[in-house]
């Protein structure tokens, strides 16, 4: 083709195509071209496209322009192209605007094969697929000759031959390969088009196969997820991805979930249809959504549209915590927990409601049933405080928290609050006796009384009197009476004189309501003014003149005289044995008295001779008996000479209408007059009519009966004196079956109170009383004291100002002592440094520890006296197993140790004796050097295994300490006490220390003792006796454990109560420690403490070298660890040896099972190497997970503790660290569970409150629920 440029105008065009080309691979096309002007102008344009698959030209792949020269030029065209697309290669020559010159073009041949490497060709360009948004790549490879220089461009095909340009090229192989990379940024579906590449040179041009860019829409589900199901926890979902918008296919589902007012997600692969949404938060809102995704980078779609469904509501995470009393007042508690939150609710629907309870006296005394008063209120949403209102002062209020949500309940532990004390209310039931000049008043205790009563107040005021000679009003007097005593005497009253009486009782908060009564007194006999026996005036044959003096009426005037006359003398003898003698009745009619000489037969023995009125007799006037005369009715008739005759003069008194003929006491003054008409006797009586109010009974009646009445176990002291012929000490009252004169008790009165006493000291008895029965009133200064009465009086005496243990504690002393056999040798060896003490249903022999040269008459005492059981309450010096002294061989057979006290059993034989004497020492060792034990636990255990270990038939049981007194009273005195209290109800301990004390000086020896012994007792009677034979355990134990219908509680509650009522000891308590258990002791676990100050927290609190040297000084052998190790730095090295401080500690050995760590330490303390090392087994037990009461599995911890006895057995006297992490509740557990297999062990019983008791005197916190111990005990 050749185009004269000047022949045409400019702009037009001359084509050349070629025919369509559908080879599969690059072909060259090599042609010449001329274009030439003479004057240098440019012919033209010299144009080379390449049509693909018969579409758009595209762009020029290769042009030229301008005069090249008159020479022709060779160029060749690289095009790669492959099955099935076809290409078409069009040469376009334009004319220039110069319009000279000539374009040419010739020689154009199509080469099947590769171009000379002066032109590079492409290799095959492939399609590329994305995902919508991400980037397309596309890759030039050219080979052949080209440079970095050359231009690579991308043309896009759709968009109008868009040219793009490379955003990097890259060479290899000396550059005969190019690489050139194309990018489209955030491929859209609008992108998708045809690419392909293009690159020029000087020596031609080359082009690739047209490649298309794929853009896919990542798929969306149309519809939600359906719900299947919902709980509190969880949203089952079934997917709906059937329907989706975008590009398939789809190579995973997941699902995107939320809480509605959360903006954090969460995004979980699905591999099914359905799916369960896990570890939700109850009643709580969730929006959730479907994601699908295709292959490719970027190819999730967004989600699809959202399910919005609520979780159910879960029952309440635990129940709150934290209950206290911020203000406790009388009548109302101010209480306050933990805040309610989300967390505990787990529901946002939720009730939170206060119950509580407290029990009232119902009625019926003091031995009436309680009623429980429970109530439940409704606390407001959100709020954490609250007052609870109208409660009764002085009352236990049993507390819990009710948290609820429509799936569930959760209730908090009971917590009791006290109420304060209020003012004390008017007492209850007064009732009096009234005489002529006292009144006996007696009341009862309030069933509420708002508090402690501290003390009674009785005031009495005379207001109306039938003396006209009494002053009304009289003065109001008051008398302040002891809380115990619910009685009083008024004495020095006016006879006939009404008193207004008020009684009202006094708490800590003062005086409350008063009761009132008015008690009218009795009037009293009219009282005569004779000095001695009235001699006559005169007498005649048938007349005797007497002196009449006027009778001082007392509560009321005189109303009349009456002379009386007896002829008979056969009355005179017994009259004058007894002293005194009745009044005459009056004859009810003047008919019925006798006239005349009144002798004849079937006359009356008397007859009323004169009748006088009060105004006849002002003052002392002459009367004579037998003048023939008639005054007021009755007919003064004359005496017959030859009979004898005894002349009375009676007085009487009249008050409110009501007359009774009374005797003349015996304190009152008479007149016996023996006179001669033959024989005359003249006897003076007063005679009174009696007014009696309310009351029915005399005062001596219910004097006797108070006495004698188990209700009232105190007497009267201001107004009764002791009388001295009735005198008894303590002992031989509580020994002999006498009575005092004013006591006495039926047997209805003595069974009921030994059933009330059996009540007192936990429930029936499991013995028989050896005591017989004794009055309750050994003493009227310092009366017995009711065992339910005891606590109370305890706390008076310890807190009562002018009047207290310090004044009660004095004592007169006398000796009663053991008398000896004299030596054939030595007839002054019948001396022996002890005392008969006698006790109940045995004698006990008292002595102080024997000294060297004693040692000889302390045994000589025992084979004498055929002792079995020696008590000794003091240290010891052993001197070996077989002791010789003189004629007697003591053999050691047997010693067991226990924690406070140690059994031994010896053998005596004696020089001349066939038969030998077995004795039992009983050696309690926990009684400190200065001072009395910290608590009574241990010692009562003492006294009870004394009890059972002496025979009945054995002789005295020998007690001694270093002096024979002091611990030795102390003893004595609650070994009496506390059958005293079993039996009878009452304790006596004023006086049976007084009586102690009276047979051996100083048997109590300071204040600290005597308020020991109360606080001892007081123990005794709360506990009672707790320890049941293993045969009856599993019995017992269900029966603890059933709740009693009308209660609404449980014997083991109401124990583990018991035990944490405050008991007042009268020593210090120990410091906080590390539970450290003794391994041997089957009794009791004793608490030992290192030098520092420990915690009482977990071992970890303290310091890796002060635990190890705690370890180290007391010789422990085992360590048990039941916390687990997450919570709890380790404080051992896991390999080797490690220094903690002055302490290294090496790893022996290591052993693990499912259930205990197990690891063997060998410990040295550097600083004291002379000391050797120890070898510490530590337990690491694995089986308590948190938050629990009682270990994952019982078997496990039980053969916890088979595995720590076994390490202690072959170890020998080792101690045991226990502990956890508040080294109570579970280190109590374990200590109390080892202490009660002991006990099984060795005495065939389980007492599982005194080993918990035992625990707790040291440690508060040690054992948090009764339910733990009682658990493993059972299987």
């Amino acid at each position: 083709m050749l185009v004269n440029s000047s022949q045409y105008g400019a702009g037009q065009r001359a084509q050349l195509m070629l025919r369509p080309l559908s080879e599969n691979d690059t072909h060259c096309v090599q042609f010449s071209y001329f274009l030439y002007s003479r004057d240098g102008h440019s012919p033209g344009v010299l144009t080379v496209y390449v049509r693909v698959n018969g579409g758009s030209r595209g762009n020029a792949v290769w042009n030229v322009s301008g005069s090249q020269g008159r020479q022709w030029h060779q160029v060749e065209l690289a095009v790669s192209t492959f099955w099935p697309s076809e290409y078409q290669i069009v040469f376009e020559a334009t004319i220039s605007s110069e319009q000279k010159g000539y374009i040419g073009l010739d020689d154009i041949v199509l080469f099947f094969s590769l171009c000379t490497d002066k032109v590079p060709h492409f290799s095959r360009l492939g399609d590329v697929e994305v995902n919508a948004g991400q980037n397309a790549t596309f890759q030039c490879v050219a080979t052949g000759r080209s440079t970095k220089t050359d231009p690579f461009l991308m043309e896009v095909s759709v968009r109008n031959g868009v040219l793009m340009s490379p955003y990097s090229v890259t060479s290899s192989v000396g550059e005969r390969r190019l690489v050139a990379w194309f990018q489209v940024g955030g491929a859209q579906r609008g992108e998708q088009d045809l690419y392909r590449c293009l690159t020029q040179s000087t020596y031609g041009a080359a082009v690739s196969n047209f490649a298309e860019l794929i853009v896919r829409v990542p798929p969306t589900p149309i519809a939600p997820p359906q719900l299947l199901r919902s709980g509190p926890t969880y949203l089952i979902i079934q997917l709906n991805t059937n329907s989706i918008v975008g590009d398939g296919p789809v190579i995973r589902r997941e699902i995107v979930y939320r809480a509605s007012h959360s903006p954090w997600s969460e995004t979980h692969g699905v591999n099914s249809l359905t799916y369960k949404v896990w570890h939700l938060e109850p009643d709580t809102e969730y929006r959730i959504s479907v994601l699908l995704t295709r292959p490719g980078e970027g190819g999730t779609g967004p989600p699809g549209p959202p399910l919005v469904s609520r979780t159910k509501c879960a029952e309440p995470m635990r129940p709150l915590r934290g209950l206290t009393a911020s203000e406790i007042q009388s009548r109302q508690l101010l209480l306050q927990w933990e805040p309610v939150g989300y967390n505990l609710t787990r529901c946002h629907t939720y009730s939170l409601s206060l119950c509580y309870r407290y029990s009232t006296a119902a009625g019926g005394g003091a031995g009436g049933n309680n009623a429980t008063v429970r109530e439940c209120l409704s606390v407001e949403r959100n709020t954490s405080r609250f007052t609870l209102r109208d409660l009764p002062p002085f009352h236990a209020v049993h507390v819990r928290l009710a948290l609820a949500n429509p799936e569930g309940k959760k209730e908090s532990r009971e917590v009791t609050f006290q109420t304060e004390e209020d003012r004390g209310i008017a007492p209850e039931s007064l009732t009096f006796t009234p005489l002529d000049d006292m009144i006996f008043l007696k009341w009862e205790e309030p069933l509420e009384p708002n508090g402690l009563i501290t003390q009674y107040e009785i005031s009495y005021q005379s207001i109306e009197s039938s003396d006209p000679s009494i002053n009304v009003p009289g003065p109001r007097r008051t008398v302040s009476k002891l809380k115990n005593e619910t009685y009083h005497m008024f004495s020095g009253l006016h006879p006939g004189t009404t008193y207004l009486v008020s009684v009202r009782a006094r708490t800590a908060k003062g005086f409350g309501q008063t009761a009132l009564t008015e008690i009218t007194t009795n009037i009293s006999a009219p009282a005569f003014d004779y000095e001695g026996a009235p001699s006559p005036l005169s007498e005649s044959e048938s007349t005797i003149t007497v002196l009449l003096r006027p009778a001082l009426g007392r509560g009321a005037p005189v109303s009349a005289y009456h002379v009386v006359v007896e002829e008979d003398g056969s009355r005179q003898v017994r009259r004058r044995e007894l002293g005194h003698m009745e009044c005459f009745p009056a004859p009810s009619s003047h008919g019925e008295s006798p006239g005349g000489g009144g002798g004849a037969s079937g006359a009356p023995p008397h007859y009323y001779t004169a009748e006088l009125t009060p105004s006849s007799l002002p003052e002392a006037t002459p009367f004579t008996v037998g003048d023939n005369h008639t005054y007021n009715g009755y007919w003064n008739t004359p005496l017959d000479p030859s009979k004898n005759y005894l002349i009375y003069f009676q007085a009487s008194s009249n008050f409110r209408g009501v007359s009774a003929q009374s005797h003349l006491p015996n304190e009152h003054s008479y007149v016996l007059l023996v006179i001669s008409l033959h024989l005359l006797s003249f006897i003076l009586c007063s005679r009174k009519k009696v007014n009696i109010n309310k009351a029915v009974m005399t005062y001596r009646q219910e004097k006797t009966r108070k006495l004698g009445s188990l209700d009232c176990s105190t007497t009267e002291h201001s107004t009764l004196q002791q009388d001295d012929r009735t005198t008894q000490t303590f002992m031989d009252s509580h020994n002999s079956t006498l009575s005092l004169s004013s006591s006495s008790c039926s047997s209805d009165e003595q069974r009921s109170s030994v059933n009330e006493s059996s009540s007192l000291l936990g429930g029936s008895p499991r013995r028989h009383c050896r005591r017989k029965s004794s009055p309750y009133h050994t003493g009227q200064l310092h009366p017995a004291v009711r065992v339910a009465d005891l606590l109370q009086h305890i706390n008076q005496m310890k807190t009562g100002e002018g009047y207290g243990f310090k004044q009660e504690y004095e004592v007169r002393l006398h000796r009663h002592r053991v008398k000896m056999h004299s030596l054939l040798a030595d007839p002054n060896s019948d001396y022996v440094n002890a005392n008969y003490i006698d006790v109940t249903h045995c004698s006990v022999s008292l002595s102080a520890g024997p000294k060297q040269d004693m040692i000889y008459d302390f045994w000589r005492m025992v084979w004498q006296e055929n002792c079995y059981s020696i008590v000794m309450i003091t240290k010891l010096v052993e001197v070996g197993r077989v002791s010789r002294i003189r004629d007697i061989k003591i053999t050691l057979l047997k010693t067991e140790t226990l924690a406070e006290y140690t059994v031994r059993t010896f053998a005596m034989e004696r020089r001349g004796y066939p038969a030998k004497h077995e004795v039992c020492q009983l050696h309690f060792t926990n009684w400190p050097e200065h001072g009395v034990p910290y608590h009574a636990t241990g010692l009562l255990a003492f006294l009870r295994r004394v009890k059972a270990s002496t025979p009945p038939d054995a002789g005295p049981v020998v007690v001694h300490c270093s002096m024979g007194a002091g611990r030795t009273g102390c003893y004595i005195v609650l070994d009496v006490m506390l059958d005293m209290a079993e039996c009878e109800g009452v304790v006596d301990i004023y006086n049976c220390v007084k009586t102690l004390c009276s047979r051996r000086i100083n048997m109590i020896q300071t204040e600290e003792q005597y308020i020991f012994i109360h606080d001892a007792i007081l123990e005794a009677c709360l506990c009672g006796e707790t320890a049941i034979p293993i045969s009856e355990f599993a019995l017992t134990y269900k029966d603890m454990l059933s709740v009693d219908s009308q209660t609404n509680t449980s014997q083991l509650r109401e124990e583990f109560q018991v035990m944490e009522r405050p008991t007042e000891s009268a020593g210090p308590s120990l410091k906080s420690v590390p539970a450290i258990s003794s391994g041997p002791p089957p009794d009791q676990m004793s608490i030992s403490a290192s030098e520092g100050e420990l915690s009482d927290e977990d071992s970890a609190a303290l310091p890796p070298s002060d635990f190890w040297r705690l370890v180290f000084d007391y010789g422990c052998t085992s360590i048990v660890m039941l916390n687990q190790l997450n919570q709890s730095n380790s404080y051992w090295p896991e390999t080797g040896m490690q220094q903690f401080g002055p302490m290294t500690v090496e790893l022996l050995s290591r052993s693990t099972d499912d259930n205990v760590v197990t690891r063997l330490f060998r410990v040295t303390n550097i600083t004291r190497l002379q000391e050797g090392h120890l070898v510490v087994r530590h337990f690491q037990f694995l089986r308590w997970s948190a938050y629990r009461e009682i270990p994952d599995s019982k078997k496990a911890f039980l053969n916890l503790l088979a595995q720590v006895q076994k390490w202690q057995r072959e170890c020998g006297d080792g101690r045991t660290v226990v502990h956890c992490l508040n080294g109570g509740g579970r280190s109590g557990t374990f200590c109390a569970c080892t202490m009660i297999m002991e006990m099984v062990h060795h005495h065939n019983m389980v007492d599982v409150f005194y080993a918990v008791k035992t625990l707790r005197n040291s440690k508060p916190n040690m054992v948090e629920s009764m339910v733990s111990v009682l658990t493993f005990v059972n299987n």
